[in-house]
């Protein structure tokens, strides 16, 4: 093994040696066996001599080479399973010098449920467990909700829960306003709610003109039958319709299903924009900004976020590009192995297929300087702040906390992440208040708390401060009392050297009136018109905002709780059908034995442990 000791090229000429030309992914390390790098390489020997010379890199590689203090590779038996892999440890290890895509969320679609004599019509997101047809993806939450909103206008399916369906002995006011044909009371036919649903799935597989001309003809047929109001409610349906289409906007002739990705770079920083094309209709797009830097070409870019981000979605058959990549063979390769089925690569250069990829790099432009505009706002607040609070500098991490609770009950903490890029939201946390001898209410113990937890798990996991997970600035919400409590945790942990200021409101509790608290210093203000001030405000709303979401749903699913949760063995289709045979869980809990033993899915065993939890209670 090379030399602790040594480090840069050297150190890599000593692996060379040992290599052979098979296909597999390398590491380069740091000193302190921090991932600097990784990669994927046909011929594992070829690839890594190329860092072995101490001449001819860019600036970057240089950089890298010159930290690598050892390696670690992994041969693969194809060059496809050496690219998978390579994605799979960049998105896992988020290594210093690869390019990275930061924003990986996964995308909501429309499903139509087939687990019901009346299907229900929905937006799904997640694992397609659900017995259903899945229609997507779309880009976001918004452009599921607007096409369902619509949908309902023109085919007039249910949205409401199976529970709810069964319990309903009038309409709800989806009906009154014409979303919904009635079929939870029997207004419409189970074999007319049928022929909706089938054409509401035509329309969503993109036969769109069929739905059309259907309704255009019972239309008419309606109309030549006197049916004037059937008629009438018949052209709203299409008007509907119609508008559903103008939306969308991109309705391609030629292009039924392909993801439109352009690659816009700028000043060191990258936009990627993502447009949706499924059954010839546009289903939204989506701008992404993937770590790049400003010694990183267009075709190393797009490529790694191509593998990242396909490494946990399903690729559509043709994939239209605004650059070539270097191994796009390969990458065609992988994601058809993926979907089981052929994925293509284009890099269209005229048709309405280019058009697709100039206007998604259109926004992608247009995206781009948007972004790199706030980005200078943002960082001449943090600057700001910096400077207000007397900071060493503008802060890269600032963490803010506030609790919620009512008298006490379902209390819980929260944590929000700001930084140079706006709020971080994949840094968000909350906390359970867990501290039994708390008394209700006390917000200065719950603080605590969350302060001594968020506090010792730094010190776990990064105990010398050098992995950028230490915040620069922590923001309390309160005032002298808060900040004492938390100096005093502070300083039992070793950590008193933590800048931190509590925000509390003035003496009329009025936005703008904030006083600002910090160890051993007397309160201050900032200027009523000073941007700062405005900064700090929305950090504490954002905070707040997000305490008061999570408090919610702990006591959304507190009220949603029953006894029956605490029994082993009683999990949530069990469950189901013991509310459905007794009614309650305080019937479930006066039930006699034999009468357990009678609901389906009930076992003798599993009915004597019920009968034994609720008796054994008294």
């Amino acid at each position: 093994m090379p030399s602790e000791s040594k480090t840069g090229y050297e150190v890599i000429q000593d692996y060379v040696r040992r290599l052979d030309a098979s296909p597999g992914v390398y590491r380069m390390l740091d000193a302190e066996s921090r991932v600097l790098y990784v990669g994927k390489a046909r011929n594992l020997k070829a690839r890594v001599s190329n860092y072995a010379r101490p001449y001819g890199h860019s600036g970057r590689i240089a950089r890298m080479i010159e930290d690598t203090a050892s390696m670690m590779f992994l041969t693969t038996r194809t060059e496809t399973e050496a690219l998978l892999l390579e994605q799979n440890l960049i998105k896992q290890l988020k290594p210093k010098f690869n390019v990275l895509l930061r924003d990986d969320k996964s995308f909501p679609n429309i499903l139509v449920a087939k687990d019901h004599a009346f299907p229900q019509i929905m937006k799904h997101r997640g694992a397609k467990k659900q017995k259903g047809s899945y229609y997507g993806p779309f880009a976001s939450a918004g452009a599921v909700n607007r096409t369902l909103n619509q949908l309902q206008k023109v085919f007039l399916l249910r949205n409401c829960s199976d529970s709810m369906f069964s319990g309903r002995t009038r309409p709800c006011l989806l009906y009154q306003i014409k979303r919904c044909s009635g079929p939870c009371v029997g207004y419409i036919s189970q074999a007319d709610y049928a022929a909706s649903v089938s054409d509401a799935e035509r329309f969503l597989s993109g036969r769109s003109t069929q739905v059309q001309e259907k309704l255009a003809q019972d239309m008419q047929a309606a109309s030549d039958a006197m049916e004037f109001e059937r008629a009438a409610a018949l052209r709203d349906r299409i008007r509907a319709l119609t508008q559903v289409q103008s939306v969308q906007g991109i309705n391609p002739r030629t292009t039924a299903e392909a993801d439109v990705i352009a690659l816009h770079m700028e000043h060191g920083q990258a936009c990627v924009q993502v447009f949706f094309i499924r059954a010839n209709q546009n289903w939204g797009n989506r701008d992404f900004y993937p770590r790049a830097g400003a010694e990183i070409d267009e075709a190393e870019v797009l490529e790694a976020f191509l593998g990242q981000f396909y490494d946990n979605k399903e690729p559509p058959r043709q994939i239209l590009l605004s650059h070539p990549i270097e191994d796009a063979d390969l990458m065609a390769e992988a994601l058809s192995e993926k979907a089981g089925r052929k994925v293509e690569l284009l890099v269209p250069k005229r048709g309405e297929k280019a058009e697709l990829v100039e206007g998604a790099a259109r926004n992608a432009r247009e995206s781009l300087g948007r972004r790199m505009a706030e980005s200078q706002a943002q960082t001449k607040l943090l600057r700001g702040l910096g400077e207000a609070f007397e900071l060493d500098g503008p802060p890269a991490r600032i963490e803010v906390y506030d609790n919620s609770h009512i008298q006490g009950t379902n209390a819980v903490g929260a944590m929000i992440v700001a930084g140079p890029d706006g709020f971080m939201k994949n840094q968000y946390r909350k906390f359970n208040i867990r501290g039994d001898e708390l008394t209700p209410g006390d917000d200065f113990g719950m603080m605590k708390e969350v302060l001594t937890r968020r506090l010792k798990r730094l010190l776990k996991e990064d105990p010398e401060r050098d992995k950028g997970l230490w915040p620069d600035l922590l923001l309390i919400d309160g005032g002298a009392g808060q900040v004492s409590a938390v100096q005093e945790i502070m300083e039992e942990l070793g950590v008193a050297d933590l800048p931190f200021v509590g925000v509390a409101k003035g003496i009329d509790r009025d936005a703008g009136k904030e006083e600002f608290h910090r160890p051993g210093q007397r309160p201050f203000a900032l200027r009523m018109n000073d941007p700062v001030l405005y900064f700090v405000q929305r950090l504490r709303d954002e905070a707040h905002r997000f305490a008061i979401g999570t408090h919610r749903a702990k006591r959304a699913k507190a009220v949603s709780a029953t006894p029956l949760d605490e029994i082993a063995g009683v999990g949530a289709t069990r469950k189901r059908a013991l509310l459905a045979h007794f009614g309650s869980a305080k019937a479930v809990s006066r039930a006699n034995l034999a009468d357990l033993k009678a609901v389906d899915g009930i076992s003798d065993t599993l009915a004597e442990t019920i009968y034994d939890h609720f008796h054994d209670k008294g």
